[in-house]
């Protein structure tokens, strides 16, 4: 059997002996061979899409208090001239220190300093309950006053403190993970819309403390990032089992991570996969469908995107297109939950972490979505509407968003464990016992569409939204 916890387990570690996985990287590289590899085995037609995105790294990094240095790491894509920028670059910034603390830039005179800022986590999973359709809650498990306070690490302070410190003439800037456990190895997304111009490293909480009060005595920082960026070639593996007709269903992941990246995101390229195989097995056994599948593991979520927006214009977009793309699936984060422990690091709960699955589907499908989650026990699981989102530049915070955007009608299931961008996301904070009954939800979900007619499975007939704003972003 391919839906099963020990076939996605083995494959998760086959992609975490891959890493890291980025973009542009031999790792990366040799992890969409390996992807593209597996579906050639299950039967599949394969391709690899290939656009230009980029590479960023520091070479150097430090920071400096009167004479004393403090532990450091570099805000990744920090100091970039544009988003084209490519070359090395040596920053080395000297000036005075001025703390905002968790607050804004506006109202600190920050021209020609470094500012200093407490990055905050500004999207508690209390903040999703006005989109929420459904909760499978056995156990109280989500509707926790602790669990609905948590806070995911995607939705930060940093692109809005980074642009509002720029254009007030700031010259670097620091920021302290104060809602983070004592860890340096926090990958922040580039995120797509927003240039980080200036200079930038993370301090942790702790070295947060001490540096502010080393600033007491010296209000000056030597700050020095030294990096280098160029064009690269990213991989977005597609593999296809062609049906009777060109209506398509789509089953997304994506196989890219900046660390080991075994919940972000091997547990979702691990389900794609063993769902290739299970449909491939089922064509290869004699079994025919009306549907084509289309799996996709996608490169660029951590670089800007640039594959998610070549494929939504290419394959959604355009009317070249040969496939009619009329579900997209997408699987993110099927991990535990972790909070800070009393050691400073990630302590695992043991519990599922609470996910959310975004969709733009019409009532009925939703009711048999809601009855699938329950019927293959996928605890902690909420349903999202996504239907407003799609007319929004920002869409939805998975990987679908890009195909969400351009119109197609979307399932994306998305999790945000605190150790998400961390190296601690490691294979231990797999949730081993949800990997098979996450595999059956999606097949159920894929079973369903091939039984009606893909024109009407979103929120609207796909001939009335193509005639509404689409590919905003």
């Amino acid at each position: 059997m391919t839906l099963t916890a020990p076939s996605m387990l083995s494959t998760i570690e086959d992609l975490i002996a891959l890493s890291p996985r980025a973009t542009g990287t031999p790792g990366g590289a040799a992890a969409a061979a390996y992807v593209e590899q597996r579906f050639a085995d299950a039967g599949l037609e394969t391709e690899i899409l290939e656009v230009p995105s980029y590479a960023w790294k520091a070479r150097e990094h430090s920071l400096d208090v009167g004479g004393q240095g403090f532990a450091c790491s570099p805000i990744l894509h920090s100091g970039l001239a544009s988003h084209e920028w490519t070359g090395a670059l040596r920053h080395r910034v000297e000036a005075p220190v001025v703390d905002i603390g968790s607050g804004k830039v506006r109202g600190h005179d920050v021209r020609g300093a470094i500012v200093l800022f407490d990055l905050t986590f500004d999207m508690t999973l209390a903040h999703t309950l006005p989109l929420t359709l459904f909760v499978h809650d056995p156990g109280r498990r989500v509707m926790r006053r602790d669990v609905l306070r948590s806070r995911n690490p995607y939705v930060t302070s940093l692109a809005r403190t980074m642009t509002d410190a720029a254009a007030a003439g700031a010259l670097a800037v620091i920021g302290v993970l104060r809602d983070y456990p004592d860890s340096l190895g926090y990958h922040n997304e580039y995120y797509r819309r927003t240039l980080f111009p200036l200079p930038g490293v993370w301090v942790t909480r702790d070295g947060g403390r001490r540096l502010r009060a080393a600033l007491t005595a010296e209000p000056h920082a030597a700050l020095t990032l030294d990096i280098a960026r160029e064009e690269v070639v990213s991989r977005t593996v597609i593999g296809v089992l062609r049906g009777a007709g060109s209506d398509t269903v789509m089953v997304q992941s994506h196989h890219d991570s900046i660390g080991a990246g075994a919940v972000e995101d091997a547990s979702g390229t691990a389900e794609v996969i063993a769902l290739a195989e299970h449909y491939g097995k089922a064509a290869a056994a004699g079994a025919r469908r009306d549907k084509t599948l289309l799996f996709v593991t996608f490169d660029t979520h951590f670089t800007g995107y640039q594959a998610h927006q070549e494929f939504a214009r290419r394959y959604v977009l355009s009317e070249d297109s040969p496939w009619n793309i009329v579900l997209n699936t997408t699987i993110e984060h099927v991990g535990l939950r972790a909070v800070e422990g009393p050691d400073g690091g990630f302590a695992s709960t043991g519990e599922t972490e609470p996910r959310g699955i975004f969709l733009n589907v019409n009532p009925a499908f939703t009711v048999r979505i809601a009855r699938a989650i329950r019927r293959n026990a996928l605890h902690s699981t909420t349903l999202m509407g996504a239907a407003p989102l799609e007319f929004f530049a920002g869409g939805i915070p998975t990987d679908a968003s890009f195909t969400l955007v351009a119109g197609v009608p979307t399932v994306s299931l998305i999790s945000g464990p605190l150790y998400l961008y961390d190296d601690a996301d490691t294979i231990d904070r797999i949730d081993v016992e949800q990997l098979a009954p996450v595999a059956r939800f999606f097949a159920d979900v894929i079973d369903d569409a091939e039984r009606r007619r893909g024109s009407l499975l979103g929120t609207m007939p796909a001939s009335l939204r193509r005639l509404l704003p689409r590919g905003r972003w």
